[in-house]
């Protein structure tokens, strides 16, 4: 037997958010789903048959509307339709009162593309209602917020309608969290996206077991590298170490560079400042398809946290614990106290990084013999 993974929950598409598309609501919503078989392999490049039903008050309530089509999957298994648009054999699309609420979408799916249908799919819409009903309001009370880009949507808090951005990486999913419609996304579980800046990062720092659940959450600190060396064991926080610098790339051992003397404090010398630049970096430590984030994409991040100190980094999507950092002798210092992350740039002779502590968070510059954790961000 099949079955269908619906990962995209339907939102209302041209919606732009505009005063005067608040007249003229749209008539469809689209729709993604992946189908895989049994065996969880996906079905590829094949036509399915889908009836798509709208459900009213409950996951058995009543049956309003029903549509059938007979979309393609794409390479990845991915259907992509517009309900609203099909061929419709009961109910009106356009006649829903979505303010009468809440309201779900069951699919079933045949998926050699006939109408035995022997795949069931049904899922709970979410902020979609709220996009359509303006279809049925003249006004909006107190106006609502204006969208920034496509695919923008709105969901009411209770007090305001609030907007959603949108996502850019397609098969994310949106959940409620804490009753906020959420966007989630997974490769490998080990991504999270700014839905802000549109930015993907690695949602752990490098060498961590797991994602913070506490600024002092250990298993959650990771590695913590000098600026612009390589995964060569240095990064271990307990790394033996050694005052010979190096005059490679790769010093040939793995152990923490000390450099408190010596100006300009570097672990190399003479210096490479091109160690880190970009996904390509000489010795970028990020696993495939990311890298060292620039300084100028850490202050994107920051003016997009609630607050911006070290308690806005950590209840940001990031999770950035305050894991401290290596002095340039190479003991610990600050543990606990500073969210210190490193960018791909060099400031003159040192380094920028990220900066944040219970007050403040910014830029910091620092020697490149300093030990900081790692937080890559998607090419």
């Amino acid at each position: 037997m099949k079955k269908v993974f619906t990962f995209l929950v339907p939102m209302a598409i041209g919606i732009l958010f505009t005063a005067t598309l608040w007249a003229q609501s749209p008539e469809k919503m689209s729709y993604q789903a992946v189908i895989r078989n049994s065996s969880s392999n996906l079905v590829t490049s094949t036509s399915v048959g889908m009836q798509i039903s709208i459900l009213q008050g409950s996951e058995t309530g009543t049956v309003v509307y029903v549509e059938t089509q007979t979309p393609t999957t794409n390479a990845n298994g991915l259907v992509s339709i517009e309900i609203g648009s099909g061929t419709v054999v009961s109910g009106d699309f356009t006649t829903i009162d979505w303010a009468n609420g809440p309201y779900f979408i069951q699919t079933e799916t045949d998926p050699v593309g006939g109408t035995s249908y022997t795949i069931t799919g049904l899922s709970q819409l979410l902020s979609v209602p709220y996009a359509l009903h303006a279809k049925t309001a003249e006004t909006v009370t107190g106006g609502a917020p204006i969208g920034e880009h496509p695919g923008d949507m709105l969901y009411w808090n209770d007090t305001a309608w609030v907007i959603i951005p949108a996502t850019a990486n397609e098969g994310a999913t949106l959940q409620m969290i804490d009753g906020v419609p959420t966007w989630k996304s997974e490769v490998g579980g080990n991504f999270v996206i700014n839905f802000t800046t549109g930015k993907i990062w690695m949602d752990r720092n490098l060498g961590a077991s797991q994602v913070a659940t506490s600024l002092t959450d250990e298993a959650s600190y990771g590695y913590l590298y000098q600026w612009g060396r390589g995964t060569d064991g240095h990064q271990k926080i307990n790394s033996s170490t050694t005052a010979t610098l190096s005059d490679s790339d790769t010093p040939g051992h793995g152990k923490f560079i000390a450099n408190n003397n010596t100006e300009p404090k570097d672990w190399r010398s003479p210096q490479n400042d091109m160690l880190w630049k970009g996904v390509n970096g000489i010795n970028n430590p990020c696993p495939s398809g990311y890298r060292v984030p620039t300084y100028a994409e850490w202050t994107e991040e920051i003016s997009t946290w609630n607050s911006q100190d070290i308690a806005g980094g950590f209840a940001s999507n990031l999770k950035l614990p305050a894991v401290g950092r290596r002095y340039c002798n190479g003991a610990r210092e600050l543990v606990g106290e500073r969210g210190s992350y490193w960018s791909s740039d060099v400031a003159g002779v040192q380094a920028y990084y990220m900066n944040s502590g219970p007050d403040f968070a910014g830029e910091g510059i620092d020697p490149r013999t300093y030990g900081l954790p790692v937080r890559c961000i998607k090419d």
